[in-house]
C-alpha cells in the first residue's frame, strides 16, 4: 500500500469515527426520560477534582463554576475529598495523572480505551456509584490536559454559556433546573493538530481597545483570548506582532499560555519563537549591528535566535524556521537557496543545543509565504519533520497544495488563511468579508489534499470576525462534519446559540447574506465607480439589497429582549447597517458627480446626502465604541474604511469628494422622456422656478406618498395680480394628440371661506387653464380623505413631437403639488402613480 492509499484509509477511518462520536445535546431543562439531576431548586451541585490537578484544568473548572452561577444563580462547590452523600456531582480529571479518572477506569466504570493514547479527546458520561454513598455522578474525563479542558467548556456551552459571552457580550439565559441526558458523549479527536488564529494588523482598533482596557497586549489581554480559543476547541495562536513582542512585553504571558494549554507560535516571518519587535529591541539594547541579513550578520542573528529558544524552552510551542526580510518583506535580490537551507540547518542546531533534545522533538513549521513558495518551487527543502505551511493569496484563495502523486512530506502540511489583510490591492481590516461557503470550499480542498497539521487564520482585530472564526475552528476540529448542503445549518445553530430559537433562522439569513455582499467588493474597495449608475439599474439595485437587509436586521433588533441587543448590534446589526450606509453614501456620490458634471442643481441634494451618510458612519462607530455594553469596546471600530487613495490606509476616514452647483452656474436643460405611453414627474424635479420678493418656492422632503411636495411660503400670502409664481418642467414627447395631465395634490380643503384653491397650467406659453380643484364638493371628500390625495386633471393638445415646457402657476396659497402624470395612451392604474420617467439631456 502506497502513502496515498494509506492516507485515504486513515481519512475514511477518521471520518467514520468522528461522525459516530460527535457530541450530541446532553443538557435539558425538562425532567423527562432517563436523566440525571445537575441542578434543581432544592439541590446544590458540586465538582470533585483530585489533588494535584493541572493548573490549567483548575482554571477551566473555575470558569465552569462561574458559568453555572451565571445560569442558575448558585455557584457549585469544589471538593478534593470524596463526598459520601448523594447530591448532584460532576467528577473531572485526566487519564494517566493518578487522578480519580484512573481509579474509575480500574473499577471499569469508565472505558479507558476511549481515552488512552488519544489526542485532546474528552468523554462526558453518567456513571453509577462512583464513591460510597453516591448513587450517580457525571464524569468529564480527558485523554490529556486539553481534552479535559474541552470537555469542561463543552458542558459550559451546553448549559447555555456562549464562547462569545465576553468577546461579544452574548447574554446567559437563566435556568432553574438542569438535567443530564444519560449516555456517553464525545467529539472524538481533532482532525487538525494545531488549530488557531493570528492576531494581526491590530492598530488602531484592537491596540487602542487593549491599551484602554488592559494597558496593552499583556497577560490580562491574552487571558481573555486564550479562554475564547479553548471554548472554541482551538489550541494555537500567533500573537499580535506589529510593535509588540509577546514574551517580552509581559513576562507573565508565556507562562500563562503554557498553563492554560495554548501552543504559542510566531508569524510566518518571525523565526525562533521571537517577534520581529524583539529584534529591534535586542539590537538597540546591546548596540549590535542592525542588519537582518544572515550572510552579513550571522553571529548576531544566531545569538538572538538562541535567546528566543532559551526563553521559551519550557513552554509548548511551534517554532517558525526559515527567514524573510525584516518587517515581513521579501529577502534581498540574489538570495540563494543554499543560504536559506543553511539558515534552517543552523536554526535547528540551536534548537537541539538549547533543549538538549533532537531538533525533531521540538515542533517546527516553515511557512511558504509569498516569495518563499518560489524558493520551494525552485527546489528548496527542509528536514522531513518540519511542517510545511502553505498559504492563501491573503484573500482566501489557496495558492498551493501538496501534489498527491508525489511522496507525502512526513512532517505534514498546514494552511495559513486570511480573513483580514494589509496589502494590495487594498487593505481589508474593518469588517467580515468572508462567507463561510468560500472558507469551507477552500479549506475542504486543503484538507482533502492532506493539509491537517496546522490551520491558522489571520483574524486581524479578532472583532468583528466572530462568526467566521467560530466556523473555521469548528471545521478544523472535524472537516468531515461539513458539506455543501449543511453550511446554513451551522449558521442557524450558531445564531440559536447566541440569540435563542425565535429569530434564529432569520438571523442566520442575515449572517449568511452580508458577507456575500461584502465579497462582491470589499468595503475598502467600494467607491462611487464600482457599480454602474446607467446600466441595468445596477447601483440602485445593490443599494436596495443592502438597505432591505438593514431593514430586516432592525426589525429583529426591535423585537429582541433588551439583554440581547448589545450582542446583536455587534454580531449582526452593525456590520449590516454600517455597510448599507456606505453603499448609500457612494451611490449618492455617484449621482452627485454625474449631475454636477451636467451643472444640474440637483447635484447639491446628493452632495448633502454624502455628508449625511459620512456623518452617520461616525455615529454608528461611536455607538459601537462608546455606547453599547457600557462603553466596553472603546476604539474597537477605529479601522479606517472611507477615503483610500492607494492600497494602504490613512489615520482616519476621509469625506468623499463632492461638488455643489450654484443657481448661477446651473445649465440644466434636461427633459423627462415619454416612454411606454406616459410621463411621470416628481414635483421637486422642476427645470425652472420663479419667485418674487414676497413669495418663494420650497421643497418639503418626504411629504406625501412618494418623494416630496412643493409649495410656496409664507403660507399667509397669495400671489398678487402681477406676481408670476411658477415652476416649469421640460418634457420630450414622442406622441401627439390630446393628453390628460393629472396633478397629484395634497388633500388641502377650501379653507378660504369655501372659495377654493386655484392654479394655472399650460404648455409652451399657450393660454393657461385656470383650475379651482377644491372649490365645491361633489361627493369627493371621502375619497380625498381615504387616498390622502386630490387628483386634478386637465386636457392638453400636443401637436408636434419633441421638447415642450409645462408651466404650473399658483394663484392661491396652500397648494402642495406632489407628482405630475401625463397619459399619452399607456398610463396604467396604480395607487402611487407610475414611477418617475427618465430624464434625457437636450
Amino acid at each position: 500500500m502506497n502513502r496515498f492509499s494509506t492516507y485515504i484509509l486513515i481519512f475514511l477511518i477518521t471520518f467514520i469515527f468522528n461522525n459516530l462520536k460527535a457530541a450530541q445535546p446532553f443538557i435539558t431543562t425538562q425532567k423527562v426520560g432517563d436523566v440525571v439531576v445537575l441542578k434543581e431548586k432544592s439541590s446544590h451541585l458540586s465538582f470533585f477534582v483530585s489533588n494535584g490537578t493541572d493548573a490549567g484544568i483548575l482554571r477551566a473548572i473555575g470558569n465552569l463554576q462561574s458559568d453555572f452561577e451565571k445560569v442558575t444563580g448558585e455557584k457549585p462547590s469544589i471538593f478534593n475529598q470524596k463526598p459520601n452523600a448523594s447530591a448532584p456531582l460532576i467528577i473531572i480529571g485526566t487519564i494517566g495523572t493518578n487522578s480519580v479518572i484512573d481509579d474509575l477506569i480500574k473499577e471499569n466504570k469508565i472505558d479507558g480505551k476511549l481515552l488512552k493514547g488519544k489526542n485532546e479527546k474528552f468523554i462526558i458520561q453518567n456513571i453509577k456509584n462512583p464513591f460510597k454513598g453516591v448513587e450517580e455522578a457525571i464524569v468529564i474525563a480527558g485523554s490529556d490536559k486539553r481534552g479535559t479542558i474541552y470537555g469542561i467548556y463543552e458542558l459550559s456551552k451546553q448549559i447555555g454559556v456562549s464562547p462569545w459571552y465576553y468577546w461579544a457580550d452574548v447574554p446567559v439565559a437563566k435556568k432553574e433546573s438542569i438535567y443530564f441526558v444519560k449516555g456517553i458523549y464525545s467529539d472524538g479527536e481533532p482532525a487538525v493538530k494545531y488549530r488557531g488564529i493570528f492576531i494581526n494588523d491590530e492598530a488602531p482598533a484592537l491596540s487602542g481597545w487593549a491599551k484602554a482596557t488592559f494597558g496593552g497586549f499583556n497577560s490580562k489581554f491574552y487571558e481573555k483570548v486564550f479562554e475564547l480559543l479553548l471554548r472554541l476547541k482551538a489550541n494555537y495562536i500567533w500573537p499580535a506582532m506589529w510593535g509588540n513582542a509577546f514574551y517580552d512585553d509581559d513576562s507573565a504571558s508565556g507562562p500563562l499560555a503554557n498553563e492554560m494549554g495554548i501552543v504559542i507560535g510566531t508569524s510566518h516571518h518571525e523565526p525562533m519563537a521571537l517577534a520581529q519587535t524583539d529584534w529591534h529591541r535586542y539590537i538597540k539594547k546591546n548596540s549590535l549591528p542592525n542588519v537582518w541579513d544572515y550572510s552579513k550578520n550571522k553571529t548576531v542573528l544566531d545569538e538572538f535566535w538562541k535567546g528566543g529558544i532559551e526563553r521559551s524552552k519550557n513552554w509548548e510551542k511551534v517554532v517558525t524556521v526559515g527567514m524573510r526580510g525584516d518587517g515581513d518583506e521579501a529577502m534581498s535580490e540574489g538570495t540563494n537557496i543554499s543560504l536559506l537551507e543553511n539558515i534552517v540547518k543552523e536554526q535547528r542546531k540551536i534548537i537541539a543545543d538549547v533543549t538538549q533534545k533532537k531538533a525533531e522533538k521540538t515542533p517546527q513549521v516553515w511557512a511558504l509565504y509569498k516569495e518563499v513558495q518560489d524558493y520551494y518551487d525552485q527546489g528548496m527543502r527542509v528536514p522531513d519533520d518540519v511542517i510545511l505551511l502553505f498559504c492563501d493569496d491573503n484573500w482566501g484563495n489557496v495558492r498551493k497544495l501538496p501534489d498527491l502523486s508525489k511522496p507525502f512530506h512526513k512532517g505534514g502540511y498546514g494552511m495559513y488563511y486570511h480573513f483580514d489583510y494589509v496589502g494590495g490591492p487594498r487593505n481589508s481590516k474593518w469588517i467580515n468579508i468572508s462567507p463561510i461557503q468560500r472558507v469551507w470550499e477552500q479549506m475542504n480542498l486543503s484538507y482533502e489534499h492532506g493539509v491537517d497539521k496546522i490551520w491558522i487564520v489571520n483574524v486581524g482585530d479578532l472583532k468583528p470576525m466572530e462568526f467566521p472564526i467560530s466556523f473555521f475552528l469548528e471545521m478544523a476540529w472535524n472537516p468531515n462534519k461539513f458539506n455543501s448542503q449543511n453550511l446554513f445549518d451551522f449558521t442557524e445553530k450558531w445564531a440559536t446559540d447566541q440569540f435563542g430559537t425565535k429569530h434564529a433562522k432569520e438571523i442566520a439569513r442575515l449572517l449568511n447574506t452580508y458577507p456575500k455582499f461584502n465579497r462582491r467588493v470589499t468595503p475598502e474597495m467600494l467607491d462611487s465607480k464600482t457599480y454602474s449608475l446607467e446600466n441595468y439599474n445596477e447601483f440602485q439595485t445593490v443599494v436596495n439589497d443592502y438597505k432591505n437587509l438593514a431593514l430586516d436586521a432592525y426589525r429583529i433588533y426591535n423585537d429582541l429582549p433588551e439583554q440581547y441587543k448589545d450582542a446583536y448590534f455587534q454580531l449582526v446589526l452593525y456590520p449590516i447597517d454600517a455597510c448599507s450606509n456606505l453603499y448609500e453614501m457612494y451611490f449618492a456620490q455617484a449621482n452627485n458627480r454625474k449631475l454636477a458634471s451636467e451643472k444640474n442643481i440637483l447635484a447639491n441634494t446628493f452632495a448633502d446626502q454624502v455628508k449625511s451618510n459620512f456623518a452617520r458612519d461616525s455615529v454608528l462607530q461611536n455607538k459601537y465604541n462608546n455606547e453599547i455594553s457600557g462603553g466596553k469596546w472603546t476604539h474597537i471600530m477605529d479601522q479606517m474604511r472611507i477615503g483610500y487613495k492607494s492600497w494602504h490606509d490613512t489615520p482616519k476616514n476621509i469625506l468623499p469628494e463632492i461638488s455643489y452647483v450654484s443657481e448661477k452656474e446651473q445649465i440644466i436643460r434636461k427633459a423627462f422622456a415619454e416612454k411606454e405611453g406616459y410621463v411621470a414627474i416628481e414635483a421637486e424635479h422642476f427645470s425652472k422656478l420663479n419667485n418674487s420678493n414676497n413669495i418663494h418656492w420650497e421643497v418639503i422632503p418626504d411629504f406625501g406618498k412618494t418623494k416630496s411636495g412643493i409649495t410656496t411660503f409664507p403660507q399667509n400670502k397669495s400671489p398678487g395680480q402681477n406676481e408670476n409664481i411658477f415652476v416649469e418642467y421640460e418634457i420630450d414627447f414622442v406622441s401627439t394628440g390630446e393628453f390628460d395631465v393629472e396633478l397629484l395634490l395634497a388633500p388641502t380643503l377650501n379653507f378660504n371661506s369655501n372659495k377654493g384653491l386655484r392654479y394655472e397650467i399650460s404648455f409652451d406659453g399657450e393660454k393657461p387653464q385656470i383650475i379651482n380643484f377644491n372649490g365645491q364638493y361633489r361627493g369627493e371628500l371621502g375619497k380625498w380623505q381615504a387616498e390622502h390625495l386630490i387628483h386634478s386633471t386637465t386636457k392638453h393638445t400636443i401637436s408636434k413631437a419633441g421638447k415642450h415646457i409645462l408651466r404650473y402657476r399658483i394663484l392661491d396659497v396652500g397648494i402642495v403639488l406632489q407628482k405630475i402624470l401625463i397619459n399619452t395612451g399607456g398610463l396604467k392604474p396604480s395607487y402611487l402613480g407610475a414611477p418617475e420617467s427618465e430624464m434625457i439631456a437636450e
